[in-house]
């Protein structure tokens, strides 16, 4: 997170929580046998993560098309993903699976024009 500029390091580390919560928990069910493995690289300005878990897969939405509720309520859910889908996918700007869902694939772009940063 070092190298994530500070203003963005708030988002990325919420994304990068739920990345890893899910991997944990419905990825390698809890089982504390099993290892997620986390890959890092930095290109320019984009950010990427590979996170693999040693579950059985998942087929993963290619898009979560869906609004959770206004502010003042919590999300639980949010339509055909859950909470922690839809957040991977308001904070990075490209998020896929491979190997049948047990590998994703996270990236940020941090451009000096972007939007402001969804956690502060």
């Amino acid at each position: 997170m070092t190298r994530v500029p500070a203003k963005w390091q708030a988002e990325v580390r919420l994304g990068l929580q739920e990345a890893l919560v899910n991997a944990a928990k419905h990825g390698n069910q809890l089982d504390p046998s099993k290892l997620v493995l986390v890959r890092y690289a930095i290109r320019r300005n984009q950010f990427w993560w590979i996170i693999a878990d040693q579950g059985h897969g998942f087929n993963p939405p290619r898009r979560c098309n869906c609004r959770p509720e206004p502010e003042s309520t919590p999300v639980k859910n949010v339509g055909d993903c859950g909470r922690g889908l839809f957040l991977l996918y308001e904070i990075f700007d490209q998020v896929h699976w491979t190997r049948q869902g047990r590998e994703l694939h996270l990236c940020k772009r941090i451009r000096r024009w972007a939007r402001n940063p969804l956690v502060g």
